[in-house]
């Protein structure tokens, strides 16, 4: 594929990144000559000083043979605009902006779902872009994902799947340190798949004979109702969450409020906490800004909004935050939610969420003993990679930063793997095959050697950066 990227800042670097290691055509774009200085010495793509919102420019750099055009400047305007502008030349291609002023976006997307009919066909969508990304939204989806599910570690969850990704940490002298891959399974009946292991600061593709050592930590797919007992294996147990505090009101903050809240409607506390209780009892917001704490009381009449400091250990002490079971901190100041997550432990909460600017940071934060950094940046660079992969590509997530990517692929007719078992398709070290829903099916499987793949069905795979665009087109995803 051939992207055009206009705005080089962290997003724009980020995202060449991955795409340059996808084997793509890049063409990175911005008109600020330090950071394309920048850009030039870190990037083996063409970088060009120049404005992307000029037509001329953007057509001497190939947007009529482009695939995509991706803007991600610092201008909100500018990213929509330009999207604006080559849409009305080049219809065909698929644009993304992303979008920081939250009025935009959702006056943009309600427009969109109120007039979905009329837009539809022959007819353009809005602005001419294809996809709208907004990092507060795409950030609030993550944390309330991950509260949704126990919050315990990173997970990662697949459409229509009861089975999910964890992140787990080997204990020294548990049930699994010393243990080969293939004798996992002789340690519990639950299906279960050893995705990927990190090790001295290196994520990889195990094999069967790879030895599992404490210390480690080890992406674990398995069904969520297992997690417990597969917890125990790593010398750890399952923990209940009966009390949150969010930290911080601001976007991230109200949204995430906001889906929990709605949620609840639909069972997720009770989930959570094993019966149904007052949410008002359960789940509290401090924040230390006056107009936000106001705001936030009023768009949440039946939740106790504090306002204060989350470091003043006296508020602590005397509200009983630090008898809480977890706590959510998304301030702005993404140093400060690192550093009250970790704070807030120090007093005996058990679970922490923490919303960082980059995977840099998300490292730093477990090694700090926060159990779910989700870090702004990258998720934005996941949620713009969901959509370049193409059609088959329902959904893209990294690990540790990007050094593995997983994707849910549907297996095109034309792909040469149709027909065909898993065990004549693998490529060692390269991808597995974590999941299969065969086309007339309504759920996945854990597939085995001998499961076979025909066109229409769906497939998770993780694979290494390096080769994600090889094993895509294996699949048959060539959009």
């Amino acid at each position: 594929m051939k992207i055009i990227i206009i705005g080089a800042g962290f997003t724009g670097m980020q995202l060449a990144k991955r795409l340059i290691n996808g084997k793509n055509d890049v063409v990175l774009i911005d008109n600020d000559e330090e950071t394309i200085r920048h850009a030039t010495n870190r990037l083996d793509c063409d970088v060009v000083l120049a404005d992307g919102n000029n037509l001329e420019t953007l057509e001497e750099y190939g947007i009529d043979k482009a695939d995509a055009l991706v803007c991600v400047t610092s201008s909100d305007e500018v990213n929509m605009i330009t999207c604006s502008l080559v849409d009305s030349v080049y219809p065909n291609l698929l644009k993304i902006a992303r979008v920081r002023n939250y009025a935009y976006y959702v006056n943009t997307t309600s427009a969109a779902q109120k007039h979905a009919g009329s837009l539809s066909g022959k007819h353009r969508s809005l602005y001419g872009i294809d996809y709208m990304i907004h990092p507060d939204v795409e950030a609030a989806e993550v944390i309330v994902n991950a509260i949704e599910h126990g919050a315990l570690t990173d997970s990662i969850a697949f459409e229509n799947s009861a089975y999910e990704l964890y992140r787990m940490t080997v204990e020294p002298n548990c049930v699994l340190d010393g243990k080969k891959l293939f004798e996992v399974r002789s340690l519990t009946e639950k299906p279960v798949i050893i995705a990927y292991l990190e090790r001295d600061g290196e994520t990889t593709l195990p094999s069967g004979a790879t030895v599992i050592n404490g210390g480690d930590c080890i992406g674990v797919l398995l069904c969520k109702d297992d997690v417990g007992e597969f917890l125990q294996l790593c010398g750890c147990k399952e923990k209940k969450l009966n009390k949150i505090a969010l930290i911080g009101a601001g976007r991230i903050g109200t949204i995430v409020a906001d889906r929990l809240i709605n949620r609840k409607k639909q069972g997720i506390f009770s989930r959570l906490f094993g019966i149904q209780k007052k949410l008002t009892q359960d789940f509290v917001i401090v924040e230390a800004d006056e107009a936000n704490a106001k705001a936030a009381s009023e768009r949440f009449p039946g939740i106790k909004v504090f306002r204060a400091d989350i470091t003043d250990e006296n508020f602590v002490r005397e509200e009983g935050i630090d008898k809480f079971d977890l706590v959510i901190c998304v301030t702005h100041n993404h140093e400060m939610n690192l550093v009250a997550a970790a704070y807030l432990e120090s007093f005996g909460i058990e679970n922490s969420v923490a919303l960082v600017s980059s995977s840099a940071f998300a490292d730093i934060a477990r090694k700090i003993g926060v159990e779910v950094a989700v870090p702004l940046r990258d998720t934005v660079v996941d949620s713009i990679m969901s959509h370049l992969k193409g059609k088959s590509v329902t959904g893209i997530h990294t690990v540790n930063g990007g050094s593995l990517e997983i994707a849910e692929i549907t297996v095109s007719e034309h792909s040469a793997i149709c027909g065909h078992a898993l065990k004549d398709i693998a490529e060692n070290g390269k991808f597995l095959v974590l999941l299969v829903r065969k086309a007339a099916d309504s759920s996945y499987v854990i597939p085995t050697g001998s499961s076979e793949l025909a066109a229409n069905d769906k497939v998770v795979v993780i694979t290494t950066t390096q080769d994600n665009q090889h094993v895509l087109e294996k699949f048959g995803s060539k959009e």
